[in-house]
């Protein structure tokens, strides 16, 4: 956490609108990973990343005064809780209204900020994914237990430290290590599977 970043939460904390926004841009990639990689494949195919990511944004705007707490870890704890009730909310409606035909995003899929993204856990190069390979890796997490992609998303999209992760799940921070380790695994175990199919 940069000092800046704190800097920021406290001036968040303090009502600082302009803060609220400045540290939303900061976490706004990162963000578009999580909520994708948590929305299920059907919802995928109806709901716009973006259109989630947005209300996500437009809800920590509007309601600004809920944030109190002056640290970079609690905004983060925040905007990341509030993104998957949304999904949660969004999945719900679903399930309960039929909706017409599936929508497909089209052009609002940004390779370069999600492969940003989704490197971290798939390519030590760092470099950019290609969409196949996005693909590709979201139906490997997909695939993941709960759990496995519970943790996965918290560390490499949210970017909580594994003590972090410890705390929200109710886990030491060994057993997060552990579970880490194992998702990891698992996910190239599935990417490798769908390559070969």
């Amino acid at each position: 956490m940069t000092q800046d970043t704190e800097s920021l939460a406290r001036r968040a904390a303090e009502g600082d609108a302009l803060a609220v926004e400045q540290l939303i841009a900061l976490h706004l990639a990162p963000l578009r990973a999580f909520v994708r990689s948590h929305m299920s494949p059907e919802l995928r195919a109806r709901e716009s990343t973006s259109d989630v990511v947005q209300s996500v944004c437009r809800e920590l705007l509007t309601h600004q005064e809920r944030f109190q707490y002056p640290s970079a870890d609690a905004f983060k704890h925040w905007l990341f809780t509030t993104a998957r009730r949304k999904i949660s909310n969004r999945a719900r409606d679903f399930a309960t209204q039929k909706r017409g035909a599936a929508r497909i995003e089209g052009g609002e899929f940004r390779e370069s900020a999600l492969g940003a993204v989704y490197a971290k856990i798939s390519s030590p190069s760092g470099q950019a994914l290609r969409q196949e390979e996005i693909e590709r890796l979201e139906r490997a997490i997909d695939q993941l237990a709960e759990e496995q992609r519970e943790v996965l998303t918290l560390a490499y999209m949210a970017g909580l430290s594994r003590a972090e992760i410890g705390r929200r799940t109710g886990q030491s921070e060994e057993a997060v290590r552990t579970m880490l380790h194992r998702a990891i695994a698992r996910l190239s175990i599935l990417i490798g599977d769908d390559a070969q199919t």
